[in-house]
């Protein structure tokens, strides 16, 4: 386990570390709240380890990265490389799940986590809030037309469920119906806590790969997506 402070991550936006001897790149989109994290380790034979990038482009308000090795550029949000070497060989790279929460939550269930140090291990000094709630109101650039269901800034975990359909889960709500004894269920998919964050599962099966977003994000890049929403009284 091993966690990066958000203050941190507003920064810098982009991680590259070997976590459980894999090889991870983890990017941090401020503008969408969205924290996911890459095995660059898990490419075809005769592809180097991607070392991810940000580029300082976006699409539809979501940071492009790219690999620094090949300068083939990434889409963030579904890993699939748009461009370059990494474009032609089809390259999209495996995910896995990242949590957002307290760190006192977290450390709590996680007692042996790992965390960065308060300097970054480089002397540097990190504001509270480097961004001064620039993305409180909205976003700042031009996205497209935003799915109604949800406010834009809502955050969501988002899933491929086992069927290939994409399900989201407002978070605030879900973790309430959790934390009362609910159960968070849509079709086969099933959230659940961790550490006072997310995790979601097929129903009485394995884990699903997820991440948190805000839902103008999400629903941009996957449109057709089911909405968890609690059953009322």
């Amino acid at each position: 386990a091993v966690a990066f402070p958000k203050h941190m991550m507003e920064v810098h936006e982009m991680v590259n570390l070997t976590v459980g001897g894999r090889r991870v790149g983890l990017p941090y989109c401020t503008l969408c709240g969205s924290a996911q994290a890459y095995l660059t380790d898990a490419v075809p034979a005769g592809i180097a380890v991607p070392v991810l990038r940000t580029s300082g482009l976006l699409s539809r308000s979501n940071k492009v990265m790219y690999d620094l090795v090949t300068r083939s550029a990434f889409d963030t949000f579904r890993g699939e490389a748009v461009s370059g070497p990494l474009q032609d060989a089809g390259l999209v790279l495996e995910q896995t799940t990242v949590i957002v929460t307290s760190w006192g939550e977290w450390k709590s269930a996680h007692p042996e986590t790992r965390i960065v140090a308060e300097d970054g291990g480089i002397g540097r000094t990190y504001p509270d809030d480097p961004l001064g709630g620039r993305d409180l109101e909205g976003p700042i650039f031009p996205v497209g037309p935003v799915d109604p269901r949800l406010p834009v800034q809502t955050e969501v975990v988002g899933v491929i469920g086992p069927d290939g359909d994409p399900v989201a889960f407002p978070v605030d709500q879900a973790v309430a119906e959790l934390d009362g004894g609910g159960d968070v269920v849509v079709g086969r998919v099933e959230a659940f806590l961790d550490g006072g964050g997310l995790r979601v599962r097929a129903v009485g099966g394995e884990e699903l790969v997820a991440h948190e977003a805000r839902w103008f994000a999400w629903s941009q890049f996957h449109p057709d997506t089911l909405v968890w929403a609690p059953v009322g009284p």
